[in-house]
């Protein structure tokens, strides 16, 4: 596989924040709405990018296992899709639904990375550029399609933060305060086997969660109504990094099947190669009705769609729009970052070095199993789920975890209940050396942690 040759390694030499972040962290607490996230776990402001690294307003340099939330799928300023989206802005940037070049190319790349079973039978949907409104489209899509209402989704589920898929996911607090949501939403346990939803030991948790929602929508006392859709992520991002279990996939898929229930299978985080497989569900042997897309698919630039079943095509024109849909910038880097992948065999190098990394993350959590609970994920969406110790709670743990780690010079998200669980989302093209950085600085961190909570 050919590598972007980059400058290397993490260097923190000023506090955290250091002086000029500080100063801009001041000023955006000064003007910006205090729903902001990802400034208050990671205190930086960041300056530049390069590769699978970032620097702050000070200098510092931090190896990014972040990449912008599953973004930045070939890390910071890939020279292909640089030139990709320089070249198209000097074309045309913008062009609502109208057929173009760009938009042709993007369709053809997209469409032929699906499996066999669904060549020549997917329709496209561009929605507008986040994964929220191409949540929504797929969930009209179904309601239209089957003339249902209700929906089914599942405990831990993350599908956006609009007020309608908010009302598909599965954390409480953001809707204490709002009234109205989205009705008619069915939540069914997944299967989080460290955590069994049914209280039922690991060994069968996964059959039987699979197993109750066959038997509820089918039960006719059991008090759900046959859906418009069932929608699912096959390996949970903002639910703590857990994947499925492939036989209450294989549950779900059978059941929605025979009950005549469309299933949207999101992959805004998993998607585009980020499990090791073009798309996460192509690792489960099913194939979904509706398929979820944005995030790293535009190359860095905003884009989603919604793949599906061309049965399910009743819209009328206009049914769903978006003045954005048309983000021609998008599609040009998006075409480039497929050719890439395809060009390079990231694929092959995503299950490669995942695995590196799953391996040594499993010999740190055997080290360290009073603090670490469990290492899980699919490729290089990788998550550790810490323990509590003592007083300190698991989240405790975790913010201890990535405070150590940043000021060493690892950047990386809290996920999960309560933010006990480290997310390492890094670039697809990360290299072997770069894996063995971040897994020095990530046990560096957990050793000082341990040692201060556990004496």
């Amino acid at each position: 596989m050919t590598m972007v040759q980059r400058k290397s390694g993490a260097s923190v030499h000023t506090e955290l924040p250091g002086p000029r972040s500080r100063a801009l962290l001041d000023a955006q607490a000064t003007v910006e709405s205090s729903a902001r996230t990802y400034p208050r776990s990671a205190p930086i402001a960041i300056a530049r990018g390069d590769g699978a690294y970032v620097e702050d307003a000070d200098g510092n340099r931090f190896l990014d296992f972040l990449s912008g939330a599953g973004v930045l799928a070939l890390g910071h300023n890939h020279p292909a899709l640089v030139a990709a989206a320089r070249a198209q802005l000097e074309v045309e940037s913008h062009a609502l639904d109208f057929p173009t070049p760009a938009k042709h190319e993007f369709t053809r790349r997209l469409l032929g990375f699906l499996p066999p079973a669904m060549q020549g039978r997917t329709k496209i949907q561009f929605c507008s550029p986040t994964g929220a409104d191409a949540v929504d489209a797929a969930v009209k899509l179904c309601k239209t399609a089957t003339g249902r209402d209700e929906v089914i989704a599942f405990q831990g589920a993350f599908h956006g933060s609009t007020q309608s898929t908010i009302a598909l996911s599965g954390l409480r607090a953001p809707k204490e305060h709002l009234r109205n949501l989205n009705p008619g939403v069915s939540f069914f346990p997944f299967s989080y086997c460290l955590r069994c939803p049914l209280g039922l030991e690991p060994a069968t948790c996964s059959t039987n969660c699979g197993q109750y929602l066959t038997k509820v929508l089918t039960d006719p006392n059991g008090g759900v109504r046959r859906p418009a859709a069932a929608i699912i992520e096959l390996v949970q991002g903002e639910g703590g990094v857990i994947p499925a279990r492939a036989e209450f996939v294989r549950e779900l898929r059978e059941t929605t099947s025979r009950l005549n229930i469309p299933l949207i299978v999101d992959e805004v985080q998993s998607g585009a190669g980020r499990t090791g497989t073009w798309f996460a569900f192509e690792q489960y042997g099913i194939v979904p009705d509706v398929v979820v897309a944005s995030k790293a698919i535009g190359g860095g630039h905003p884009a989603a769609v919604i793949l599906y079943d061309a049965r399910l095509d009743t819209w009328a024109p206009g049914a769903h729009t978006g003045t954005f849909r048309g983000n021609q910038v998008a599609f040009a880097a998006g075409s480039a970052l497929m050719e890439v992948i395809e060009r390079d065999g990231i694929l092959h190098h995503v299950r490669r070095v995942g695995s590196f990394l799953r391996a040594n993350l499993d010999a740190l959590q055997a080290r360290h199993p009073s603090l670490l609970a469990e290492v899980r994920g699919l490729g290089l969406i990788l998550g550790v789920e810490f323990r509590s110790v003592g007083d300190v709670s698991a989240s405790e743990v975790a913010d201890r975890v990535r405070a150590a780690a940043l000021k060493r010079g690892l950047l990386f998200e809290p996920a999960g209940r309560d933010g006990s669980v480290a997310r390492f989302l890094p670039p697809l093209n990360v290299t072997f050396d770069e894996a063995r950085e971040a897994l020095a600085i990530f046990g560096a961190a957990v050793a000082e942690v341990a040692e201060a909570v556990m004496g």
